[in-house]
């Protein structure tokens, strides 16, 4: 049976002597790569050509790599976005000025980021929002006076310990003579610490009842909920 593509044989042959790839003769002529195959088989190309494909195949590869980066990084901002959109519509059904939320959200993070063994309400981390939420959150529930609150800095040893107490006191809005205890850790000597790392700030708000209501708080509520929604 005649081919429909056979009147292209000739150019798609001249185009091979040229030293086009397969591939792209495929695209410019629309015959299918099967057909090619068998027309071209027999054409011997130079070591000059041959380079060229080999080149020509590295770059495509890499433009490929570019494209799918390129996707992926759209679909990440794409579900980045959506996965905003789900928290904002949750956060429309919560009253944020109800103080009993706003404890309860206390008590959970307290639960995994707060001091337990120690006779004091306190909470430690490298993250300042936590810290400014967990102070932003002590002042409004418990009328805390902002003098009674301390802190103090575990770094790195090629930290600078002025310079991060002046980081942690803009952040947290405490004067720098609040910090009263700066930990420079020597294990790390040697190692260079990444730029955005400020270490580790430890928020002390002293009265250790706040510290016991927040945990039995948040214990009785998990128990609650695994109790409501696991049928135990």
């Amino acid at each position: 049976m005649r081919s429909q593509w056979i009147e292209l044989k000739p150019k798609a042959i001249r185009l091979r002597e040229q030293g086009l790839s397969i591939g792209k003769i495929e695209r410019h002529l629309s015959i299918p790569r099967s057909t090619l195959s068998g027309w071209l088989k027999g054409i011997k190309l130079s070591q000059k050509q041959k380079k060229r494909l080999i080149q020509d195949q590295k770059n495509a590869l890499v433009g490929a790599r570019r494209k799918a980066a390129l996707w992926h990084k759209t679909q990440k901002i794409d579900r980045l976005q959506e996965a905003k959109d789900q928290a904002l519509k949750t956060l429309e059904h919560i009253s944020i000025t109800d103080k009993d939320v706003l404890e309860l959200a206390l008590a959970v993070l307290y639960m995994g980021e707060g001091t337990k063994k120690k006779i004091e309400t306190s909470m430690g981390s490298s993250n300042p929002l936590i810290l400014k939420f967990f102070l932003s959150s002590v002042k409004t529930l418990y009328d805390l006076n902002p003098k009674k609150i301390k802190c103090q800095l575990s770094l790195r040893a090629d930290q600078d310990p002025e310079k991060m107490k002046r980081f942690w006191s803009k952040e947290l809005q405490i004067p720098r003579n609040n910090f009263d205890y700066i930990n420079l850790d020597k294990r790390t000597i040697g190692s260079k610490t990444y730029p955005y790392y400020k270490g580790v700030c430890l928020v002390r708000c002293g009265n250790v009842a706040i510290q016991r209501k927040l945990i039995y708080l948040s214990e009785i509520f998990c128990k609650k909920i695994i109790e409501k929604y696991s049928g135990g």
